[in-house]
């Protein structure tokens, strides 16, 4: 007699729920800092350039801590550190609303809480991003990282408004309710534990005798952080099926972030208001909600190489277009059209990705993966700040465009990237590389 499998039903997952309204939570206050930053250092030293550096400083050192994150979270109960990151988050946002509060908002200033606030999300979100796989099975990872984009919209879609709205008032007020957020994370992480306490389930770090939570006994000793990392890498670096789209990831970042920073820019200097500002964001928002609503149906039913590919090609041709326009309207529909593949790309390849990693190595892997996908973020606000004052904005917006072809290029070229299966064969697909 066969037996009939039911599929997982991830809105009666409990944990899950719960997990994700910590992770929206902490994601909005991230959401809401990352619109006001790049405008309050606009606002406070009327620099570009000096706007970029704050940027650009907060990305780097926030990649530099996600290789510490990764160790971590291998190495430590990930529900734990997400109750502690948000803890900080607390504090820092606190921080950030008294220095607002006390008129003390100056370029050094914002640096630092800058780079505070960036340490704490590379030392602490690896634990929140890979704790997902101790929650959700294999079989509903695609449609897990289908909903996470849907949220990542939604964010998105409410942030910007919210930002401009916030900020309008002042950036005190931003800071308050990055508070509330992180509060409101918090909570949730330590209701996550206890759920899995009294369910008797093992959280990562809690079962030395577990292989797959990567993990050593108290009395074995570890080996050095060093070491643990580069295992993270060396596994990721030698996967054939995904060592390839490194590069591409890296280079389609940098040109699409560093054009919306550019245009973010171009329209504060220009004299528009945070809340037009944000509201550009909130469109950009809506149309990835679409994206991420129709991603469940898309993901099991083409390959990912081939939503991978379709979606580099329409952020290219977007960048190009965005430099032949200049009203916030017009600005409004290429990034709109530009994006609406992307949830489905983000949601085939993350949830490949999930399927193909070991738990063991899951945060090292997570880390080693964003560290080699964000790499040239950093030097996205510095592209924007700096291309603005010595090319202006059409030259600056032609140079992102030209990123982006290239990207696009290297994807159409890269058989490993296309010959990504549809969800149903990931983890198939990704058994014939586990001894390459």
């Amino acid at each position: 007699m066969t037996t009939v499998t039911e599929p997982h039903r991830l809105w009666r997952n409990t944990r899950y729920l719960t997990w994700l309204v910590s992770d929206t939570s902490k994601g909005l206050a991230a959401s809401l800092f990352g619109f006001a930053i790049p405008l309050l250092a606009l606002i406070v030293t009327n620099d570009p350039a000096q706007a970029g550096i704050i940027g650009g400083a907060g990305m780097v050192v926030r990649l530099l801590t996600t290789l510490a994150g990764g160790v971590l979270a291998d190495r430590h109960r990930r529900i734990a550190l997400m109750l502690l990151g948000s803890l900080i988050g607390i504090v820092l946002a606190g921080g950030f609303t008294l220095l607002a509060l006390g008129d003390a908002m100056t370029f050094a200033s914002l640096l630092v809480i800058d780079v505070l606030l960036a340490a704490r999300s590379g030392l602490f979100d690896v634990a929140g991003e890979s704790a997902i796989k101790e929650l959700v099975p294999d079989d509903a990872m695609g449609r897990a990282q289908a909903a996470n984009q849907g949220r990542d919209a939604a964010l998105q879609l409410a942030g910007g408004p919210l930002g401009g709205l916030l900020l309008g008032v002042g950036g005190w007020l931003v800071g308050a309710v990055m508070t509330l957020c992180h509060v409101v994370a918090a909570a949730t992480a330590w209701l996550l534990g206890r759920q899995a306490r009294r369910a008797g389930i093992v959280d990562a770090g809690e079962n030395p005798d577990d292989p797959g939570l990567g993990v050593t006994a108290a009395s074995t000793p570890k080996p050095s952080a060093w070491r643990e990392l580069r295992e993270g890498f060396g596994w990721l670096l030698g996967r054939r099926d995904l060592a390839g789209v490194m590069l591409i990831i890296t280079i389609i970042n940098l040109g699409f972030n560093a054009a919306i920073t550019t245009v973010v820019y171009a329209l504060q200097q220009d004299g528009h208001s945070e809340l037009l500002i944000g509201t550009l964001s909130a469109v950009l928002g809506a149309v990835m909600l679409v994206g991420a609503l129709f991603a469940p149906l898309l993901v099991p039913r083409i390959r990912a190489g081939i939503l991978a590919t379709l979606g580099l090609s329409v952020v290219s041709v977007g960048a190009v277009v965005l430099s032949m326009v200049s009203e916030p309207w017009a600005i409004g529909v290429v990034l709109g059209g530009s994006v609406l593949l992307l949830p489905a790309l983000n949601a085939g390849m993350m949830g490949y990705f999930m399927v193909a990693t070991p738990s063991h190595l899951l945060g090292r892997a997570n880390s080693a993966l964003g560290v080699l996908a964000m790499g040239a973020m950093p030097l996205a606000p510095l592209i924007a700040g700096f291309g603005l004052t010595w090319l202006g904005r059409e030259g600056t917006l032609l140079l992102c465009a030209a990123l982006c072809i290239l990207a696009a290029a290297l994807a159409i070229g890269n058989r490993a990237l296309r010959a990504l299966p549809v969800e149903s064969r990931w983890a198939e697909h990704a058994k014939q590389f586990e001894n390459a």
